[in-house]
């Protein structure tokens, strides 16, 4: 795995997609993983949306992922739109490679526009201290949290996690997030199991993430602290549901977003 160091430009430089007949084109992140990090498609979904409606903001996205995408070829996004109005904006984007689709995306986009302004979330804690800094591999950007994913005791279902960029451009904001929702569900997942972790993963169990949604609500930076606050109320019938919220350091919610996984333990 490439250092954390090396992450950061090389994720920025996977979010600068290329301009392609019917979409778009985007390299891959140089990892040493056994196939495409959806977090990876996640943002460059949000980035192709983005690059498709500039005059409107992403309101939500569904991505489903039918099959594991390669590394070794880039994913070509092709772009059909389905609804274009003054205010609200559908686009369809569908993942491809040479062997076929890899994952697909509903987008809905809004136009800015004023109204009331009401929200109903629990406080914010404090943002934790340097004391409590964690290293989440993929994530090339501070992390902070009194949980500890690769625990095998069992505990409850649950994970604040505070992130922080380095100075990023906020056009990146919605891209960044969606790709850091992608990581932890599976292990907050996991953590009622006496015994397994995160890191069983390929042996103990089997998972890959079949859809992922995520809502934004506000305008936001990454390169301020985000408090990523997530909770997995279900594990049932070889899957595991998961859900949370992404919110500012002042208790701002600004993006909400649920996924839904594959889990199949070993018999």
């Amino acid at each position: 795995m490439p250092s954390a160091t090396d992450l950061w430009p090389d994720l920025l430089d996977c979010l600068d997609l290329r301009a392609v007949p019917a979409g778009f084109e985007g390299r891959n992140q140089r990892l040493s993983y056994h196939r495409l990090f959806g977090g990876q498609l996640l943002a460059q979904f949000v980035r192709a949306a983005s690059l498709s409606r500039p005059d409107k903001t992403i309101k939500s996205l569904h991505v489903l992922f039918p099959r594991a995408g390669v590394s070794e070829e880039p994913v070509r996004y092709e772009v059909e739109r389905h609804h274009e109005g003054g205010t609200f904006a559908t686009l369809g984007i569908v993942a491809r490679q040479s062997k076929g689709v890899v994952a697909t995306a509903s987008v809905s986009l809004h136009a800015a526009e004023d109204g009331l302004d009401h929200q109903s979330a629990a406080k914010v804690p404090a943002v934790l201290g340097a004391e409590h800094r964690v290293e989440l591999d993929l994530l090339p950007w501070e992390t902070r949290s009194t949980a500890d994913l690769d625990s095998t005791r069992p505990e409850p279902p649950e994970l604040d996690l505070w992130m922080r960029t380095p100075a990023a451009d906020p056009e990146l904001a919605p891209a960044l997030a969606a790709y850091a929702t992608d990581l932890t569900l599976i292990g907050t997942a996991l953590r009622p199991l006496d015994g397994v972790c995160q890191r069983d993963s390929g042996t103990a169990f089997a998972s890959a993430v079949t859809s992922h949604t995520l809502w934004f609500h506000r305008p936001f930076r990454t390169d301020d602290w985000l408090l990523l606050r997530q909770h997995s109320p279900l594990l049932a019938h070889g899957r595991c549901f998961g859900r949370g919220d992404v919110l500012t350091a002042d208790g701002s919610l600004v993006a909400s977003y649920a996924q839904e996984a594959l889990l199949r333990f070993q018999a």
